[in-house]
């Protein structure tokens, strides 16, 4: 590289590579939480929460769901697995979805060799629930965070970690014709593919790679390209343009890795540019748990009320839909007909609760892949659903919601 990197960059860099991984990715930027914005009765709530789903798990509509690893899901009436032990959504009248939340495997920073377009003999997801066999205990009615054991979680930090280091093993499994397998396995029928921009002083061009990759894999029509940008860019509007120019439809931002309040003023250019480009802003919502304890203020639900009050005519999708805030973000989206829900992670039972709660409209169909198969979320889905009465609500999250969304920025 030509220009200097200074030392405080780079060490900052490493740091939150090593220290922010408990999530899963790199955390950056030098944000700090306004102690104002985050209370004790916040702390105790997140706690509540996850005592509460431990305890209720299999009490609620229906039963008890857990299964041994993702190829467990074979037991439900809509999957087998085939001879080679690969789990396939065999029920030819399960709707084509579209998946609203996928990534490929990240090279980050140093930006270890990763070729994107190699298959290899199986997918390592990040919770990698068949990596033996029988496969690692797979609760479908709880948040899905909440599969992940102390290992597992142990592993997820040195994997993130090896992603802007040396090379992550699991990374390198988690591939276009990988990905495009899994779908073909699962009848997904297309996937929006969301980077992030980390805000690293080198090696943190992970919207170009994968708009690069999506180009040379010949496989354009199955990919919805994303996009990312920092809120710290000085430059994020100029790279939005070019990215809605490379086709990009959905701008992938993450207040807990990003460090920001979704309803802070520094946001409103990216969101005023978002809005004059056509684009979707995808958010990661609410606390997962599993993230630094630092960054769940910038995550509580009613810190976004403002970004859909402000923008009515711009889209929202809430990654998760407020992963373990769950009802409180629930109860927002409701009153918004800008924000869409992205159902990835939640339970069977929430799932239920939030079905009727909205008549299954502005539910959006995603999977987080590669942190998951994409056959756990389908499953949640298809439990939820399996009624007469629920036939269209089936087709709205599968697809037609994402259809409906994709089709107003036309």
């Amino acid at each position: 590289m030509t220009n200097s990197i200074r030392r405080r960059d780079f060490l900052s860099s490493i740091g939150v590579l090593v220290g922010g991984a408990s999530a899963g990715l790199a955390f950056t930027g030098c944000g700090r939480p306004d102690p104002n914005r985050y209370t004790d009765a916040d702390i105790a709530l997140l706690a509540h929460q996850i005592e509460t789903e431990r305890l209720t798990s299999g009490r609620g509509p229906f039963g008890i769901q857990q299964f041994k690893g993702y190829r467990g899901l074979s037991e439900l009436p809509w999957f087998e697995l085939d001879r080679e032990r690969t789990l396939r959504c065999v029920d030819e009248s399960i709707p084509r979805a579209i998946d609203f939340h996928c990534h490929f495997g990240m090279s980050v920073l140093f930006k270890p060799d990763l070729d994107l377009h190699a298959r290899t003999d199986r997918v390592r997801h990040l919770l990698d629930c068949d990596g033996l066999d029988p496969g690692c205990e797979l609760d479908l009615d709880i948040y899905i965070n909440g599969n992940f054991t102390e290992p597992d979680l142990k592993k997820l930090r040195k994997e993130s970690v090896a992603q802007g280091l040396w090379g992550s093993a699991s990374a390198r499994t988690q591939t276009i014709p990988n990905l495009l397998a899994e779908m073909d396995a699962t009848r997904v029928e297309r996937a929006v593919i969301l980077p992030i921009a980390f805000g690293f002083p080198f090696g943190d061009d992970q919207t170009e790679t994968w708009h690069t990759a999506i180009r040379e894999s010949g496989e354009g029509e199955r990919f919805i390209k994303g996009a990312s940008v920092h809120p710290d860019d000085e430059r994020a509007v100029e790279r939005l343009e070019d990215f809605a120019k490379a086709g990009a439809r959905v701008i992938k931002l993450h207040p807990t890795m990003q460090a920001f309040y979704p309803d802070e003023p520094r946001l409103t250019r990216i969101y005023q540019a978002a809005e004059r480009l056509g684009m979707i802003i995808f958010f990661h919502g609410g606390r997962a748990g599993i993230e630094p304890e630092s960054r769940h203020p910038f995550a509580m639900p009613r810190h976004y009320e403002g970004a859909f009050a402000n923008f009515p005519n711009l889209p929202f999708v809430i990654g998760h839909a407020g992963a373990r805030d769950a009802d409180a973000m629930l109860e927002i989206a409701v009153r918004y007909e800008n924000a869409w829900l992205g159902i990835h992670g939640q339970s069977v039972t929430q799932l239920d609760r939030m079905i009727r709660r909205t008549g299954g409209e502005r539910m959006l169909f995603g999977t987080d892949w590669p942190f998951y198969h994409l056959a756990a979320t389908l499953a949640k889905v298809l439990i939820a659903t399996n009624t007469d009465d629920r036939a269209s609500v089936r087709h709205a999250i599968l697809r037609g919601n994402a259809e409906r969304l994709l089709a107003g920025l036309a």
